[in-house]
């Protein structure tokens, strides 16, 4: 329970809000479209709220790093629609390195603040780790960012079964089937990307 402004929420609350949120933005994710990033986005408060009212700090601090690839992400998207439209040029070394630069400096700072002698901290770790791992390859949108989000579906779901969140245990279930469906659905538009680049001209 947490008092939000005067008003007492349970913690399922926050626990199916951001969950309902998830699923809706895969959905936009498996044809890669930009709402993928709003309807993530929006998931964070309140997995950030519920977290914080458990004393999950890493979790909570997870929240905070996704926002921050959420909004590089949305506008690197942006820039790439725009440029696939010929409608601008942007410096792309600039902002695909400021990923790599993102990635790093949150996995440090995660090594710095993780208590490594609780056990429970190193299931933390590998699902901040994974997470890391997968929302950049998703910001760039390679297809081997969907197994790698399976994996944090599999770490996830065990520490959530242990902190009693049955909501965002369940959850981890569908997204590991959504991601298998995004995963052969990335793979496809590749294949198809690349047959067209193979065509000749005037084909």
């Amino acid at each position: 329970m947490m008092n939000l402004f005067g008003f007492d929420v349970p913690a399922w609350a926050f626990d199916w809000t951001g969950s309902l949120c998830v699923v809706v933005s895969l959905v936009f994710l498996f044809g890669k479209r930009l709402a993928y990033w709003h309807w993530s986005n929006a998931s964070l408060l309140p997995y950030f709220l519920l977290f914080t009212a458990g004393g999950q700090w890493m979790l909570a601090g997870l929240q905070v790093t996704y926002l921050i690839f959420g909004v590089h992400g949305l506008y690197l998207w942006h820039l790439e629609r725009r440029r696939d439209a010929g409608e601008i040029r942007f410096n792309e070394p600039l902002w695909y390195s400021v990923t790599w630069v993102a990635s790093l400096a949150i996995f440090a700072y995660t090594v710095a603040v993780t208590d490594f002698s609780q056990a429970w901290n190193w299931v933390q770790f590998g699902a901040v780790s994974l997470a890391l791992v997968a929302n950049f390859a998703t910001t760039r949108k390679w297809a081997w960012s969907w197994p790698v989000w399976i994996g944090v579906n599999a770490v996830q779901a065990v520490y959530f079964q242990h902190l009693g969140l049955w909501g965002l245990f369940g959850l981890q279930f569908v997204l590991a089937g959504m991601s298998v469906y995004g995963w052969l659905e990335w793979r496809r538009q590749e294949r198809h990307g690349r047959a067209r680049r193979q065509q000749p001209a005037g084909a």
